[in-house]
């Protein structure tokens, strides 16, 4: 028990170490490029394109779309990289950016997000159990998601899988944080709906 005891102090130590390594690289790949370094600005993108890819794609449903949208935050992300202050880490502030470039293209084309209807009439006292990942996998979820009203689905999104809360994505949309706590409950139970629906219909 003494050396359990032992070896998983030396393993959080150990990771506590990697992680503050990791920390210092990318801060002095963040220096560089505020210097103006090219090479840094492609060791940046390589180092984060991949998963902020995945927030584009959650956001657009649409691989291309994506694409843009990865550029476009990038580009203005670079060019606004002095205004980085440390303050949080870069890869936070970076996918801030990412999420307003996706939400600001997607008001641009449909004007205003249309969200559930009587959403103050929801009881979130009656609230379902949470959405149980072990039963419930990501595909099916995202599969469901599609019959989501736009910004029902995007507050979905970013509190499920983004993994914000609810102040965030008010400020981020412009809501309040009643109306995006209201909508994602409402969301989170027409998907488990949908899900026992589609599973039933499966099993016919």
């Amino acid at each position: 028990m003494q050396r359990y005891r032992i070896y998983a102090v030396i393993s959080s130590e150990s990771n506590r170490t990697v992680t503050q390594t990791i920390n210092m690289i990318h801060r002095d790949l963040v220096i560089s490029c505020q210097k103006g370094e090219r090479k840094a600005f492609r060791k940046v993108y390589d180092l984060y394109s991949k998963a902020m890819f995945n927030v584009c794609i959650r956001f657009m449903n649409d691989a291309e779309d994506a694409k843009d949208m990865l550029q476009e935050a990038f580009s203005y992300a670079f060019l606004r990289i002095h205004s980085y202050r440390f303050e949080s880490s870069f890869g936070a502030w970076l996918k801030r950016i990412v999420i307003n470039t996706c939400i600001s293209e997607i008001r641009r084309r449909k004007a205003d997000l249309q969200f559930f209807d009587d959403m103050n009439h929801f009881d979130d006292r009656e609230e379902e159990p949470e959405l149980e990942e072990s039963k419930l996998s990501v595909e099916k979820i995202k599969e469901a998601m599609s019959v989501l009203p736009e910004g029902s689905r995007m507050i979905f999104n970013m509190y499920l899988l983004e993994g914000l809360d609810h102040g965030e994505i008010a400020s981020f949309l412009g809501i309040n944080e009643a109306t995006s706590r209201s909508q994602y409950l409402r969301a989170r139970k027409k998907i488990k709906d949908v899900i026992a629906f589609n599973e039933l219909e499966f099993q016919a």
